[in-house]
């Protein structure tokens, strides 16, 4: 069965720091590229970053420019997503989400994991 399967979730507080990880498995997915995206209460699930099937490119909201950084490493197949500075926010379930490099929708999707920041 292929699925995506998130952890790290938690409580941190404001100005702290939390990985989050994305584990993929059933099949590679080195030709894939991955994505976070997160949905606090309320309001729409929003992107946040993605990181290309090779690992050369990322891409991030500017909500978290500067603060948060994605990685990826081909040989676990796990994405990583390293929160620096978290705010308030920030807190919201984050979704680890897989789609072909070729195509242009995120057609695979974690649980989830809930990351709630305390001020």
């Amino acid at each position: 069965q292929v699925q995506l399967v998130e952890s790290g979730g938690g409580m941190v507080q404001a100005g702290g720091s939390l990985t989050l990880s994305c584990v993929a498995k059933g099949r590679p997915f080195s030709s894939h590229d991955m994505g976070w995206f997160r949905q606090a209460p309320g309001k729409e699930r929003e992107f946040i970053s993605a990181v290309s099937w090779s690992g050369l490119s990322t891409f991030y909201a500017n909500s978290v420019k500067g603060r948060f950084t994605i990685s990826r490493d081909t040989g676990t197949n796990t994405v990583y997503l390293q929160m620096n500075d978290p705010r308030p926010e920030d807190t919201a379930v984050y979704y680890c989400a897989a789609k072909p490099h070729s195509g242009s929708e995120w057609v695979l999707w974690g649980q989830g994991t809930q990351v709630t920041v305390s001020s």
